[in-house]
């Protein structure tokens, strides 16, 4: 998947997603989109490297995932134990996008209840 489409696809996952790029003072983040909703990260990559897209996921689920799929390894920056890293690049689309509407939901679900919709 090409990085056009997968900007498009965090955008079309709901209203509640907010597109940034939240680390302009630091040299080599200054690049990196960030997809939150509620407020939280679900999603970022570096757009000067397309290789590899962090998203969040159930710690249960990380080591069957890296053994089933040679596209998924270690996020960037973040931590191991609640997060992966997968090469856009190799990764089949449909991997892909279920992994970023499984991190949108984990996150979205957690912080929904701190931060309800409003009316």
């Amino acid at each position: 998947m090409n990085i056009e489409d997968y900007r498009n696809y965090c955008l079309s996952l709901g209203d509640d997603v907010e597109e940034r790029m939240p680390f302009k003072a630091f040299r080599y983040a200054s690049e990196v989109q960030v997809f939150y909703v509620c407020g939280h990260m679900f999603s970022f990559f570096d757009c000067n490297n397309f290789s590899a897209v962090t998203l969040k996921c159930q710690p249960d689920r990380i080591e069957d995932l890296k053994e089933l799929h040679s596209c998924i390894g270690k996020p960037f920056n973040e931590s191991p134990r609640y997060w992966i890293g997968v090469d856009p690049t190799t990764a089949p689309d449909t991997l892909l996008k279920e992994l970023t509407l499984n991190s949108y939901t984990l996150v979205r679900e957690k912080y929904q209840k701190k931060h309800p919709p409003k009316p």
